[in-house]
């Protein structure tokens, strides 16, 4: 199972989350491009150091919104998104190399991640960029949206996830943040989810009804307060069942550990 982290969303003197400690932890970064987060100084310095880590590195695209941290809806044109989303791999990509590494995947932010599940035509738009950048890039997002089942019409590897850290209503979907229990908060009860998750392929809802989530890779939001010792108690619990925490593509991947 693969661990990923949303890094990198700093902006100038501020910053969010310990990057540095949750490197040493997941097995990918969704990195910020600087529309919801992210400037040149740390996207650079945050993909030398997952470079130094061996963690593979994702353009964590949303929408041009940094007052609002890429989580208000725009309606903003196909074309033009396109163009957004074109711009922000372009520029993680050049501070990629520059670590001597790659991009490997594009995770969409916030509400883009939202807008994704069901809006055709920005699904289009940002299925459309990865494309034309570089159509070997796989895509990650929640099992059912319609941009992952766009992109796999369009060739692209698809790669699906599910979230350590948020609640689930019983259709699937996330509990929306504004809503009492939307965020997970104790390490204990968070890892045993994941495990479940990881070895029977389903975890409970709010409801407690059980909801069933085929996943490749489990995300822990760095935002999250105590968003360390959730991944440091997420990847112990899969590593004591069992359960090889490693790079979707790595040949580790879905393979049992020795007792």
């Amino acid at each position: 199972m693969d661990l990923n982290a949303d890094l990198g969303e700093g902006f100038g003197h501020w910053t969010l989350g310990d990057d540095k400690a949750l490197l040493a932890v997941v097995t990918s970064a969704n990195i910020a491009c600087g529309h919801h987060a992210g400037d040149p100084d740390t996207m650079r310095e945050t993909c030398a150091s997952a470079a130094s880590a061996g963690v593979a590195i994702g353009a964590h695209v949303g929408y041009r919104d940094l007052p609002g941290f890429g989580r208000r809806f725009i309606d903003v044109a196909p074309d033009t998104l396109t163009n957004e989303v074109l711009a922000q791999l372009g520029a993680l990509s050049t501070f990629a190399r520059a670590a001597g590494t790659r991009v490997s995947y594009v995770k969409p932010h916030g509400a883009l991640y939202n807008a994704l599940f069901r809006h055709e035509a920005q699904a289009d738009a940002v299925v459309d960029a990865v494309r034309l950048f570089d159509p070997t890039l796989a895509v990650l997002g929640a099992p059912g949206a319609v941009w992952l089942k766009r992109a796999a019409v369009a060739g692209l590897r698809v790669w699906h996830e599910a979230f350590a850290d948020r609640a689930y209503t019983p259709s699937g979907a996330l509990v929306p943040r504004g809503e009492p229990g939307a965020v997970l908060r104790d390490p204990a009860e968070i890892a045993a989810r994941c495990v479940q998750l990881a070895t029977e392929g389903w975890v409970r809802s709010v409801s407690g009804r059980p909801v069933r989530i085929q996943a490749d890779s489990i995300c822990v939001h760095g935002d999250t307060p105590g968003a360390v010792e959730i991944a440091r108690a997420v990847r112990g619990a899969l590593e004591s069942a069992g359960v090889a925490v490693a790079r979707v593509e790595s040949p580790l991947r879905h393979t049992r550990q020795p007792a």
